[in-house]
């Protein structure tokens, strides 16, 4: 069973002077701290300002807080590949059902980008309260989902802040519904990673969507410009709703990233000596088989082979 996550904002445990010591929950922390109904010997997951990682057992309460000590360290190696979603403002809940759903699946960063075919238009001070609202949404996803860390949540941003946010990035990926359906995520990622010489496990990919109505050509250009391994990328013949490419898109890209380091992996252990079994044909004769793959694996090499199989659909973004 996964455990309560919680983060902490200023309570760094490497410093903490003794072995138990109170967790300094924020007042809503708290207080899903007292609905969860945490009893002493429970475990829970926490997350401190320094972004360690720690499993920590619940030794006692002081004034409805729990006092821990850590029962271990998880890796302190990096989590992975680094995706950013810079989605188009989208009006009434639509922007916190993407920021809930793609927090759940480990979407790294979120800049809300004004669009000119937004409905909404935020003023500066309309926008950070937005922003604090989208924050404690992605906070209380992150702890549902046992994400490693919390997601940024930036106050919405014009175009060339944007571009300007992204301009670092191992790839910029425009979901636009006018992109070929050739234009492949995994072809764009694959092109990011070899113009960066870097692998997929360390990748950070930013991916762009469009608000209601979609982005406009000139925004469009604009993206292409700030990156030299900026591209556009399709999702598939279908014309998706924001919030339903704003989830989409960073699945699938997060999908081909874990994919190509999975791939990496299996590779160098492909590079070690084989162990191979030996079977025996009809006639009793006995012969080697090389190591099994994956169905999912053998199906996309008999497709890419031209086998009998029937032809699985491209997915167009990544």
């Amino acid at each position: 069973m996964s455990l309560p996550h919680f983060y902490l904002h200023d309570q760094v445990i490497a410093d903490e002077p003794g072995q138990e010591f109170p967790l300094r929950l924020a007042p809503d922390d708290a207080k899903h701290a007292r609905v969860l109904r945490l009893a002493p010997g429970e475990h829970v997951a926490v997350v401190d300002a320094a972004q360690d990682y720690f499993e920590c057992e619940i030794v006692s309460f002081e004034d409805q807080i729990p006092v821990v000590c850590v029962a271990r360290r998880f890796d302190d190696g990096a989590s992975g590949p680094s995706v950013v979603l810079v989605q188009g403002l989208a009006k009434g809940d639509k922007m916190e059902t993407v920021i809930r759903h793609a927090t759940e699946l480990g979407v790294s960063a979120f800049v809300p980008l004004a669009c000119e075919r937004s409905i909404v238009k935020l003023d500066a001070k309309k926008g950070a309260a937005k922003a604090e609202r989208w924050r404690a949404v992605a906070k209380s996803a992150a702890m549902q989902s046992g994400q490693r860390s919390m997601p940024e949540v930036n106050e919405p941003m014009a175009l060339a802040e944007a571009c300007s946010l992204v301009k670092n990035a191992t790839a910029v990926l425009v979901c636009w519904e006018e992109a070929p359906q050739t234009a492949s995520l995994s072809d764009a990622i694959s092109n990011g990673l070899a113009r960066n010489g870097m692998l997929a496990g360390d990748a950070r990919i930013a991916v762009v969507v469009g608000p209601e109505g979609g982005l406009t050509q000139r925004e469009v250009d604009a993206l292409l410009e700030c990156n030299p391994s900026a591209a556009l990328v399709t999702l598939g013949p279908s014309i998706l709703r924001t919030e339903t490419a704003g989830i989409v898109a960073p699945a699938l890209v997060l999908y081909e990233l874990r994919r190509m380091a999975d791939a990496r992996r299996r590779g160098l252990e492909d590079a070690r000596p084989a162990a191979f079994d030996l079977d025996l044909d009809a006639e009793g004769d006995s012969r080697a088989s090389g190591p099994t793959m994956p169905i999912a694996d053998a199906l996309g090499e008999g497709v890419r082979k031209g086998s009998g199989f029937a032809r699985l659909p491209r997915k167009g973004l990544a």
